[in-house]
């Protein structure tokens, strides 16, 4: 349709763990598209990742870090007073004291580190990406080479300390005014130079809709950052989108000047159907008025659409990798996300959100396969991360079936539930279609603590399934996490004793501390767990709440960390899965040796020891 001629980008900001696309995109894309939309997509975070792990990116940011080190020192000879508490100096002070002392550190105890990571920068990056990946010695090398890589890179930018996997910062606080700051500080914002040049690009297109989606927290400043340079350097209409606006919908309506510095409007939940009528907008084809799950200022009042019942999985296209050039992720293959359900079937854990703002349904399995099929003969991809809160034993038994019989050659990992419908029979078959990997929701060795949960298993029989996979030659990763309220010292002993002790059927885990989602069960009813206080949200934007409660003191919660941590070297020792971080990269590992080789590798036999 010529209506639909306008020019539409979709953007993926840093920072994200750069190993595969976002599902988002994508799969936003894919709708645009099937649509008939002039619509593309952009990931700045794997460009963002690919400048600066280069060797005269690093040499810059360390002549530009021993230069700011020269200005602070003079600086702040006139400012330190050694009567002086921290807390004394203004906020900018702090900052720069904390800045001038980091750096001062760095280049001191760190020489070695300048010279010759950014010689071996570009090979680091190269082995991670090729087939040398698979060298477990080759990979932790280069993976080390990285990390310090980043460290450097970081120096002139500090507080903002940019990771594979993160982006910190001790100052930065989840209200509007930090992010504010954080976002025009320049000084600290590491994305403003980049965006400066990829706003020219951006700009020269003409675009008439640019969509940033922003999934995590870790996103916020720097989609922010290139949300402003396009608003005050086009006309086009820019909007916000992704998970994490969204779960904060109620405190942005608060702040209409978000809706003049940073966007046009804001997209929240499930985006596929609101993205297309959106676009619709765009084309003058109907009002914003009509564009469901939108936020907008309208006479100088913060607006929002109702929202519009989901589109199915059934009745979604699929996901569109068009614009992405796949060589540019930090893998070897490519790990594609995939959805084969949204939501939760069980969706009654009190401690998780994650299904906030989600609608469940299921894909239909024939249409699984098709999509499976058109990425394999399209992408040339045959790895993939199911992405469903939790895949049924009974959907993992039909598909498994279906795979098998179109003999398909793919291998997936996924996230399940320990319920005892999982048999052997099942386990087993589904290997042999492919998959390699369970994230399983192990939770807490308490049966007190995992009554409160509310996981609606069988506590006695988790172990009986995660054998039957063992013997399936099927990876158990398991999720557990301390500080539930209520939990005592005795029950957090328990859980780290459920994990060291069956080592031989848990081959890895991620060990977290419980935080209370803004949206959980618990926030709902907290008497009813044993939450004593729930603190004055001083962090409006955080997804998280703040709260006492009856079990371990912060003191004792150390201290258990502190003890699973041992208690796990013992057990484990120094296993080739620590360094293997990321989900993807354990999976591909997996995939190729399988579960005995990963599981047994030590890496003292690397380190010779």
């Amino acid at each position: 349709m010529d209506s639909r001629s306008k020019k539409l980008i979709l953007i993926f900001p840093p920072q994200w763990t750069p190993i595969s696309p976002h599902f988002a995109i994508p799969s936003l894309i894919g709708q645009l598209k099937a649509n008939n939309f002039n619509a593309r997509a952009l990931d700045l975070n794997i460009e963002f990742y690919n400048k600066v792990l280069k060797k005269d990116y690093i040499i810059n940011a360390i002549e530009k870090a021993k230069a700011i080190y020269e200005i602070l020192r003079f600086e702040l000879k006139s400012i330190l007073n050694p009567k002086k508490l921290i807390n004394d100096y203004t906020f900018s002070e702090q900052i720069s004291i904390y800045k001038y002392s980091e750096i001062k550190n760095y280049i001191n105890n760190n020489q070695n580190y300048l010279k010759l990571i950014p010689e071996m920068i570009e090979n680091a990056v190269k082995t991670i990406k090729s087939q040398e990946f698979y060298n477990p010695e080759f990979f932790i090398k280069s993976l080390n080479v990285i990390d310090k890589a980043l460290d450097i890179i970081s120096l002139p930018y500090l507080p903002n300390r940019l990771n594979f996997d993160s982006l910190n910062n001790l100052f930065f606080k989840f209200n509007y005014d930090s992010i504010k700051y954080f976002v025009f500080d320049k000084n600290s914002n590491i994305f403003i130079d980049f965006f400066n040049e990829k706003k020219e690009e951006i700009l020269k297109e003409h675009y008439d809709f640019i969509a940033i989606s922003i999934n995590s927290s870790s996103q916020i400043i720097a989609g922010l950052t290139l949300a402003n340079l396009l608003k005050v350097n086009t006309n086009a209409h820019i909007n916000i989108g992704g998970n994490f606006f969204g779960r904060i919908a109620d405190e942005l309506k608060k702040h209409k000047d978000f809706f003049e510095i940073f966007a046009d409007s804001v997209s929240i939940e499930e985006g596929e159907g609101p993205i297309v009528e959106l676009a619709k907008f765009i084309n003058n084809e109907i009002s914003i008025e009509e564009v469901p799950n939108l936020m907008y200022l309208k006479s100088g009042l913060v607006m929002q659409n109702e929202k519009m019942t989901p589109v199915k999985l059934n009745d979604m296209f699929p996901v569109s990798l068009e614009d992405y050039n796949l060589s540019l992720y930090f893998s070897p293959e490519i790990v594609l996300p995939f959805q084969s359900s949204r939501g939760c079937y069980w969706g009654k854990c009190s401690f998780c959100d994650q299904g906030f703002g989600q609608n469940f349904n299921i894909k239909n399995i024939d249409k699984v396969i098709s999509e499976m099929k058109y990425y394999k003969n399209r992408y040339n991809i045959s790895k993939y991360e199911f992405i469903d809160e939790s895949v049924s034993p009974l959907y993992l038994d039909e598909l498994s079936d279906k795979m098998n019989n179109e003999k398909m050659d793919v291998k997936f990992f996924c996230d399940a539930r320990l319920e005892t419908a999982f048999t052997e029979e099942i386990l087993k078959k589904a290997y042999n279609a492919g998959l390699r990997m369970i994230m399983w929701g192990l939770e807490s060795g308490s049966e007190d603590v995992m009554k409160l949960i509310n996981k609606g298993i069988d506590i006695n029989k988790r172990f009986e399934i995660l054998t039957y996979s063992k013997n399936a030659g099927i990876w158990n990763f398991a999720f557990i996490f301390f500080g539930f309220p209520t939990e005592t010292r005795q029950d957090a002993l328990k859980t780290v004793q459920m994990i060291v002790e069956n080592k031989d059927i848990i081959h890895s885990y991620g060990r977290s501390v419980f935080t209370m989602g803004r949206h959980s069960k618990l926030s709902m009813d907290p008497m009813k767990y044993g939450i004593t206080k729930i603190y004055p949200a001083e962090e409006e934007f955080s997804p998280n709440i703040n709260f006492d409660s009856v079990g371990l003191s912060k003191a004792e919660l150390n201290e258990i960390l502190g003890i699973c941590k041992t208690q796990s070297s013992i057990a484990y020792k120094t296993p080739l899965w620590m360094c293997l971080r990321y989900r993807e990269w354990l999976f591909l590992y997996i995939s190729k040796y399988g579960t005995k080789y990963v599981s047994e590798f030590d890496l003292k036999k690397i380190w010779g020891l």
